[in-house]
């Protein structure tokens, strides 16, 4: 489960966001904060994991939070959400370690994309081996050695590693379903990133057909 602290000023705003973070699975809202002090003090509180991020707050610039939140040795990510669009605060964002910048106003599923590939990059460095050069490498990219980087929209690399790793280690093959509780994400998304290997023929489809219904569509790597 991935704790998530909502902060922005509009307190409308900041229900919105509560509401589309609830509706994923895999994440909970542990508070939200309504100033940049506030922040400090619920990030001090409830310790999340990740901090939506508004940059626009009464009392402080949202990126003046962040150096709060290190100098205080906090450890928790920063996804910004925010209606500056301004280069070069965006280039402060990046340098920050923000983990994404989201531009207001958006959507659920624009939400959802980027909370996916957090959870699917954090899931990635939890499980990642360095004993190597190339390790590191593939830990700085965020990505890995097998993943075209060119992806088609709403899909990243980090989601697409879970998956192709997935593939790789059963020997047998996999459904949309069995894909998705391995990796950590919705049955949708899995099938999107199956689909995808198999129109680029990185996976084979085999259909098995039970008693009534539809055939199930199952997935082995081909690579």
């Amino acid at each position: 489960m991935i704790d998530v602290l909502v902060v922005d000023d509009d307190f409308m705003v900041a229900r919105i966001h509560r509401g589309f973070v609830e509706r994923m699975d895999g994440f909970r809202v542990v508070g939200t904060a309504g100033t940049g002090e506030q922040a400090v003090a619920a990030v001090d509180e409830f310790r999340p994991d990740l901090v939506l991020l508004d940059l626009y707050l009464p009392d402080m610039f949202g990126l003046d939070v962040v150096t709060r939140l290190r100098a205080a040795r906090h450890d928790c990510d920063i996804l910004v959400i925010s209606a500056a669009r301004e280069a070069e605060t965006v280039r402060r964002a990046v340098r920050y370690g923000a983990v994404n910048y989201l531009l207001k106003p958006f959507g659920f599923d624009e939400l959802r994309t980027r909370l996916e590939q957090y959870a699917a990059r954090r899931s990635w460095l939890r499980a990642a081996v360095v004993s190597e050069q190339s390790d590191v490498d593939r830990v700085l990219s965020r990505g890995g050695s097998h993943v075209t980087p060119a992806m088609p929209r709403g899909l990243s690399t980090e989601t697409a590693e879970l998956v192709e790793r997935a593939l790789r280690q059963n020997s047998g093959s996999l459904s949309a379903a069995e894909c998705a509780n391995q990796v950590g994400i919705s049955r949708v998304s899995a099938r999107r990133y199956l689909e995808h290997f198999s129109s680029t023929a990185r996976a084979g489809v085999t259909l098995r057909y039970g008693a009534a219904g539809r055939p199930e569509r199952r997935y082995s790597w081909v690579g």
